[in-house]
């Protein structure tokens, strides 16, 4: 009677830590690939998902680095992948939302992947260097008409989010700058500190160093809300302007994963944002963690797509100086 007790609580007890039996679960490591270099944002932020994926799943996620053409490479591998559960792909940046809005690229985002989770908001910033007479976004705008195509602004490259974000401002704003696409964002910054360009586009947690040491100056940001590290930078619907436009960074399967599959992984990264390890890694990047669940993420990128189509298929100015391309 005893030895029966015995069982039933821990029939009980393990039922309690077993709180849900998934139809399946990985029984190898993951591949979590990301379209860019090692070191980078979306490479940070993927290796925080693999070391909190640690905490929460049987098998590993490892995480492949396939750099190369905006990211567009690593996605057409993810697009065309087996929808096995077994190859992920970290999106919402430049690859998904802005860089098919100017050229045409061998996916579809709504047709080639099932969004899985949107995991961290990267918000984009417009800074000048700090001994700039511009201090302010009025600044520039009034410079700007009065010197037109005089200003150059430098972002990660043609049909990148930052790139996009200037185009929506010279649309909203009216005014002519020169594109200088450089290789990523740290160029973009090195460009701005060395005189070679007058704005630099980027995340602020990039820009923010800079900011606190004063060898830039930030104008504005393409939010609904204010960046919590900086909240005295408003953003350009507080000057008027109706833009927004961020850099979200999450996770998709190829079309096809089935219901089961995406119920895993669904709640195993959410799990996997909770943990410890996790938390540490985003926070030593100043990252901004945002859940959203795959239907949600699906539609905001979405949404954020056609926002882009709208300003593009406008007449936005923008001149590009090729001869400083870099």
């Amino acid at each position: 009677m005893k030895r029966l007790k015995l069982i039933g609580t821990c029939l009980l007890v393990c039922g309690a830590i077993s709180t849900h039996a998934y139809a399946w679960e990985p029984v190898k490591p993951i591949q979590l690939i990301v379209g860019f270099s090692a070191g980078g944002g979306t490479d940070v932020i993927a290796r925080a998902i693999a070391a909190g994926a640690k905490d929460v799943m049987p098998q590993p996620i490892v995480v492949v680095n396939r750099p190369g053409a905006s990211g567009v490479i690593a996605a057409d591998q993810v697009a065309r992948a087996e929808p096995d559960g077994y190859t992920l792909l970290v999106a919402g940046g430049s690859e998904s939302t802005s860089l098919p809005n100017h050229q045409k690229v061998p996916y579809d985002l709504a047709k080639d992947f099932r969004p899985v989770a949107h995991v961290i908001r990267l918000r984009t910033m417009m800074a000048v260097k700090g001994d700039s007479s511009i201090k302010t976004f009025a600044d520039l705008v009034a410079y700007a008409k009065a010197n037109p195509g005089k200003l150059s602004y430098g972002t990660s490259g043609v049909g990148s989010l930052t790139h996009s974000m200037m185009l929506m401002v010279n649309k909203a704003v009216g005014i002519d700058t020169f594109h200088v696409p450089y290789k990523g964002d740290a160029d973009v910054m090195t460009a701005l500190l060395g005189d070679q360009i007058q704005i630099a586009l980027g995340s602020p947690d990039q820009l923010k160093p800079w900011i606190d040491s004063g060898k830039m100056t930030p104008l504005t940001l393409s939010s609904n809300d204010r960046y919590p590290g900086l909240p005295n930078v408003p953003t350009l619907k507080e000057l008027g302007y109706d833009i927004y436009l961020e850099n979200m960074k999450g996770i998709v399967a190829p079309a096809g994963l089935p219901d089961d599959i995406y119920a895993y992984l669904n709640e195993h990264l959410r799990q996997a944002m909770q943990t410890q390890a996790f938390k540490t890694a985003v926070q030593r990047s100043n990252f901004e963690v945002q859940y959203m669940n795959g239907p949600t993420f699906g539609e905001a990128m979405r949404k954020m797509s056609n926002g882009i189509a709208a300003a593009l298929s406008s007449s936005a100015t923008d001149k590009p100086l090729a001869a400083v391309t870099k």
